[in-house]
Formats: structure tokens, sequence, C-alpha cells
């Protein structure tokens, strides 16, 4: 992508109309205008549309939004009240505190437009953020109080793109972007570990990477995925859809961050949104100790056996009633991978299948059986938004509800239940309040939190929003990170 506001704008312009991305009706429509990228693109045109109406309104300017002064707790009313009689400063809420906000302007940004983030906690315990931005990557450190400390950034490696996707790798952090030749940037983040905080780093795009991974179609992924356990990446989404690869899975061999290098990859189902990679463990005992990618392709499930990167397969596809656009999802038990949550970034919009009234579904599959994996129920939210990423920890799921904000689920029942019928949403913490006074108490629109992480061990969250900046809250239930009340009990 060449600039905010090129070609692709145009076409926002025009797709957005009724709804938020026009497409044929659910029947009419063919697997080609997913294999084509039709799909993706005018999801990407509505985004950048809304993007643009938002940045015309002064809404993206994140200088507007004040740094915490203090700590916020969620009140009896289920409200955080950071200034009294102002609505955009008044954020609906239970059993989650605001401990702090940055914007993005505090956080070194000059274009501001959050998108991912991720987290690294260092050998002695300190709590570190990546905070992902148009411009580049902000780095903070959450201190114990949940104050989060600006310490520098590093910029984006060739342009501004909105679409920045990070994870790390023990103590790295592994950043791509859909801008072109931009590649992947290996940084170590121990250099955050010495930086006097009154003087922030700007670090340099050549002399302080650890290296820059090039060996992309035009430089471009989509996203990010690590298994850290077998030492590689990811790149998934790495378009054009008809390079050699075919934007599926491009691995990225981590064994000496200096030196990343490809043993291969695998299109056979072509263009790949996200994925997660880890070592099976479960019910399946014809895959036990493989290397498995779970696969959101836009709409199936994929499942790949990628033990060998040079001659890796697809085991199963698997589509689902009210599939729009399969986004993303996470195993519950990486220990025992029996179900797995997923959600769709389009079914809301689309009116489809459980997601008609346009509240959320989370999707659960049961697999069993990785060659034949069954959706066996759902979870409805009641939070009217469109739901972005999920991450489960301990039998808890949080998820990154764009102006829902962060909800967390206790989905530690599902073993028992397969149905979804036990889930429970025990907090959430709303950071999009311009919503709130709308019909439905919210909004089906690309606006409010990307992403987040929760994986930290004080129970810190951080969360990253489009518009506004960066948020630390914490489930007040839980001394240090929650976990399900199910979680890992015998199964009745």
């Amino acid at each position: 992508m060449k600039t905010f506001t090129g070609l692709l704008l145009v076409s926002a312009l025009a797709f957005a109309s009724a709804r938020l991305v026009d497409l044929p009706e659910p029947e009419l429509r063919t697997s080609e205008l997913y294999s084509s990228g039709a799909v993706h693109e005018k999801i990407k045109a509505a985004k950048l549309a809304t993007w643009e109406r938002k940045r015309a309104s002064g809404d993206l300017d994140s200088s507007r939004y004040p740094a915490l002064r203090a700590p916020v707790a969620c009140n009896s009313d289920g409200l955080a009240i950071v200034e009294e009689g102002n609505a955009n400063q008044t954020f609906k809420c239970n059993n989650i505190d605001l401990l702090d906000f940055k914007s993005h302007a505090d956080l070194g940004s000059v274009t501001g437009r959050g998108s991912s983030s991720w987290g690294w906690t260092s050998a002695d315990g300190r709590e570190f953020a990546a905070i992902g931005q148009a411009d580049g990557t902000a780095f903070a450190e959450i201190l114990p109080s949940g104050e989060l400390i600006y310490l520098g950034r590093l910029p984006q490696q060739s342009e501004p793109s909105p679409w920045r996707e990070i994870r790390t790798y023990k103590n790295y952090v592994i950043i791509g972007s859909e801008a072109e030749y931009h590649g992947v940037q290996i940084f170590d983040l121990e250099k955050l570990l010495k930086i006097d905080a009154a003087k922030p780093v700007t670090f340099s795009t050549t002399k302080d990477l650890t290296s820059l991974f090039n060996d992309l179609p035009i430089g471009r992924t989509h996203n990010i995925v690590v298994h850290e356990e077998l030492d590689y990446a990811v790149a998934v989404g790495a378009q054009p859809r008809d390079s050699e690869c075919l934007a599926g899975l491009i691995f990225i061999d981590l064994k000496d961050p200096s030196n990343p290098t490809s043993p291969g990859c695998n299109g056979s189902d072509g263009y790949v949104h996200d994925a997660q990679c880890i070592i099976y463990h479960g019910p399946d005992e014809r895959y036990e100790g493989r290397d498995i990618c779970y696969g959101y392709n836009e709409d199936t499930l994929t499942i790949y056996d990628v033990t060998n990167k040079t001659a890796s397969s697809i085991i199963s596809r698997t589509s689902y009633v009210g599939a729009s656009y399969t986004h993303q999802g996470w195993v519950l038990d990486p220990e025992w991978q029996q179900y797995l949550l997923l959600d769709d970034e389009l079914d809301e919009d689309e009116a489809a299948g459980p997601a008609k009234d346009g509240f959320p579904v989370t999707y659960i599959f049961d697999i069993t059986d990785l060659e034949n994996p069954k959706q066996s129920g759902f979870y409805k939210s009641k939070s009217y938004s469109i739901d972005h990423n999920q991450y489960i920890y301990d039998g808890l799921s949080y998820q990154s509800n764009y102006g829902a904000g962060i909800r967390v689920l206790d989905v530690s029942s599902i073993p028992d239940d397969p149905t979804g019928g036990g889930i429970e949403e025990i907090a959430y913490f709303d950071i999009y309040p311009e919503d709130d006074h709308l019909p439905n108490g919210g909004i089906i629109d690309f606006v409010g939190t990307w992403s987040h992480y929760a994986n930290y061990p004080s129970g810190n969250i951080l969360v990253n929003t489009i518009e506004r900046g960066a948020f630390v809250v914490k489930l007040s239930q839980f001394d240090g990170r929650g976990r399900g009340k199910n979680w890992r009990k015998p199964q009745s």
C-alpha cells in the first residue's frame, strides 16, 4: 500500500454504503470471491473509509485524549469516570479497573492509528509492551502499579501503514506490515532494559535492528505468527495472491535471529489471514507431537501439518453456518487440543447465521478429529459490535471487539458443555464511549480496539486502540492473571 488515501481509499468511499462492506448475498457468493481477494479488499476499503471519516472529524488526533492522572476504579454503577460530566471520558465497565492511559502522541507517534500489540516479560520480571501504530512501534514498560512508561520507538521500515502486526520470540520482537518493501523487522527487546524514561530513544531501522527478513514477494505481510517452542515465525497473507506462495504460510527460521531464512511455504489453500502454530497434544493420536498450524483462511478453518516445512500439507478445511470472513482464533487448551474458538469479522455486518442481529458470535469447534472438525456451538455477545482478535489463557478468552472494547469470557466450561451454554462474560472495559448513546448501545464499525495483550503474570492487560492510544486495565477479581473457574478440573 503506497499511501493511506490512494486507490484503495477511492474504492472504500464507493463500497461503503448501506452496509460497511457491500457484497453479494451469502447464497450467491462463490469461493472465487474469497480466493481472488475481492472480499478482503472490500473489508480493507471499508476500514479506510471509516478511518478517513474519523481523520476528517479530528477523532484520529490522539493528542485530544489526555493522559490519565491516576488509576480509576470501575464503580458500583459500572462506570470508570475519568472526568466527571464528560461522556467521552466515562467508560462502561464490569470487574475491570483502569490503571493508565497514554495517547499515541504521548507514545511518540505522529500519525497515530493503533493496530496490533504484544508483550514481553524480561528475565527479571519486568513487563514491556510493543504498541503498533501507523508510523512504527512504540515501546513502553508497565510498572507493577500499572503505570505505562514510554521508552522509545522503532519507526516503520518503508512507509506508514495502518496494518502492523507484532509478536515476540524469546527476547525479540517480530514486526510485519502491509506496507510494501517493509519486510519483517527483528529487534532485540533487551535494548529497552537500560533506557532512561526521561530520554526516550528512537531506534534506527538500520543500525539497531537485529535483522530484517526480506524474503517476501513485495515486502508486505498481513500478519505474523510465532512458534517459539520450535524457533520459527510465519508470515501470512503476504500478497500478492498470485505469488509463488499464494499469500499462504511463509515459514521463517529464527534459530539465528541475526540471519533469518525461509525453509519453505504452503500456499495450498491460498491466502491465510491469521494462524496459530503449536505442537499437537490432544485426542487425535495420529498427530501427537506433530507441528500443527490452525489457519483462519477467510471462509474456512484450515488445519495444516507443517512438521516438514519443505513438504507441509493440509489436514482439513472446514466452513460453518454464518461464515463471512473467518478472521482469527485460538485453541482452548494447548496441552489438550480438543476445542478451538474462532471469530468472524464480517458476519455481524452481513447479518449472517447466528450473527444476524448484529451481536458478535464466538464459534466453537470440536477438533477431536483433526481431519473432520465439527462446529459444536457458539457464544453470543451482549455487546453490539464487531469481534476482531481473541487470545485464550487458562480458560479465559480475552477479546478485542472493536467499539465494545476488551471483553473477557470464562470459556473453561466448554469441555463439559461444547455448545457454549456455560460460557460467561465475567468482565469488560468499553474503551469507545462514543457509541454508547446509539440505539443498541454500540456500533458495527471498525473503531475502538484492534488488539490487546493479556499474558502478563501481573494480570495487567494492555489494550491498543485505533483512535486514542494504549490503555492498561486489570481484572479486579484476581491478584495476578485470571483463570476460568473450571480450568483443568476433571470433566463430569
